[in-house]
């Protein structure tokens, strides 16, 4: 079958569209017609959003990220062309892309973009269940008769209107499984429309790095391939019993993945272990104003993210790392939940000071929110606390108003400080 994402209309010619004469948005694959399951990632989404709003930034590599010593958050197509990618040192994007121009961004903004994209997801299924910001899984079993159409055509309707209301794109994974899916996204980037079906995904998954696999990061991947098992294709030859004898439950899981089972189902009320935010500095830090100076945004982007996704955390993580590369990892609980960015300051404040002696430096800091409840339960106050309701009605209306008109909108005085010391550290 072939399906013309111009016009999301089956088309009869694999060179063009019988309906619209298109040539270049043609997908052709048997199975096509008959799968559901889709991964849609928006395309370098903070990047892409600046260039939507600066058109002065077209054709120009653009880093969504930290100062020097930071990191980089979201890399343009142009940027990555150079090599960038995301999570990579800021130090080591501008070596390979020095002419790239470097933006803090806001998040207030790619929250709101996030919740209106996700907003025309949940009109096609309501089975959508967000990984991030600008990602999520969809279901769209048994939406046929609801559209009007198969699952491929509307996720093709709904690709063009996110391009043409939003001017921002998207690449779209269809497949029967969760893991296809969001191995199918990441085949055409940007703008991509890719399907994987039955009939070759194990010939599809054999010569792929393990790495490929959820949960496989890059010490996991190492550590398979000391054992020999290099590309999935050496894990299916393994078997499931030798893996798991060698691995546990970890083997059995990566053998079922091997053989392209995947049975976890899309769930909109999927939980996400955590929330966080930390950054790197450019020289090592080991006052404690000038680590709450930095603490603070990082504290406003996790209770900007909690507020996307509408939970709320009962469990504060703070993470320090000195000098000499030593993790340090600190907990609280929270008597209720919270997704305010004082509240979250405030408890992370409070366990950095005992680390914190004018002997020891810092090179890193970061916090997270996890242990996640509704929105809804959050910071309602009591009797005897007054003040959270009202830090809550004032954060609403800063993240609506940045939502609105950016993240320079409202600024506090303690970001304008802890601006002014990232702008002198890199």
């Amino acid at each position: 079958m072939i399906l013309c994402r111009a016009c999301a209309a089956w088309s009869e010619s694999p060179s063009r569209c019988s309906a619209c004469g298109e040539k270049d948005r043609l997908v052709q694959h048997d199975e096509i017609g008959a799968l559901a399951i889709a991964h849609i990632d928006c395309d370098a989404f903070y990047a892409s959003i600046e260039k939507r709003d600066d058109p002065s930034l077209e054709g120009k590599p653009v880093i969504v990220g930290g100062g020097k010593r930071g990191v980089v958050s979201t890399a343009c197509y142009v940027a990555r062309a150079y090599g960038v990618r995301s999570a990579m040192p800021m130090f080591q994007a501008l070596k390979l892309c020095p002419d790239a121009i470097v933006l803090h961004g806001g998040m207030a903004k790619y929250v709101e973009e996030g919740r209106i994209i996700r907003k025309m997801m949940q009109e096609l299924t309501p089975l959508v269940e967000p990984l991030s910001i600008d990602e999520a899984f969809l279901d769209l079993s048994g939406t046929e008769r609801l559209h009007g159409a198969a699952p491929a055509q509307s996720l093709a309707r709904l690709q063009a209107r996110i391009e043409e209301e939003r001017r921002l794109t998207v690449s779209v994974g269809l497949s029967f499984n969760k893991f296809l899916a969001k191995t199918a996204s990441d085949l055409d980037k940007p703008r991509g429309f890719s399907v994987i079906g039955r009939a070759e995904a194990l010939d599809f998954l054999s010569p792929r790095s393990v790495s490929t696999l959820p949960g496989v990061g890059p010490a996991g991947a190492a550590a398979l391939e000391k054992q020999g098992y290099r590309r999935i294709g050496d894990l299916r030859a393994a078997g499931e019993a030798a893996l798991t004898r060698a691995l546990g439950d970890w083997g059995r899981k990566l053998y079922r993945l091997s053989i392209a089972d995947d049975d976890r189902r899309v769930d909109p009320e999927g939980e996400r272990k955590s929330i966080s935010s930390e950054t790197t500095f450019f020289a090592d830090i080991s006052e404690l104003d000038a680590l709450e100076d930095v603490l603070w945004p990082l504290c406003e982007k996790v209770a900007a993210r909690a507020r996307a996704a509408d939970i709320a955390g009962r469990t504060l993580t703070l993470k320090l790392r000195d000098k000499n590369f030593r993790t340090i990892t600190r907990r609280m609980q929270f008597p209720d939940p919270t997704l305010l960015a004082h509240r979250i300051f405030e408890a992370a404040r409070g366990l950095t000071a005992p680390e914190v002696d004018g002997r020891k430096a810092f090179r890193l800091i970061g916090v997270g929110l996890s242990d996640f409840a509704p929105a809804e339960e959050a910071d309602k106050g009591d009797l005897l606390d007054q003040r959270t309701p009202k830090i809550a009605a004032a954060e609403s209306a800063v993240a609506k108003a940045r939502a609105r008109f950016g993240d320079g909108a409202v600024v506090t005085g303690r970001a304008l400080k802890g601006k002014d010391e990232d702008d002198r550290r890199g």
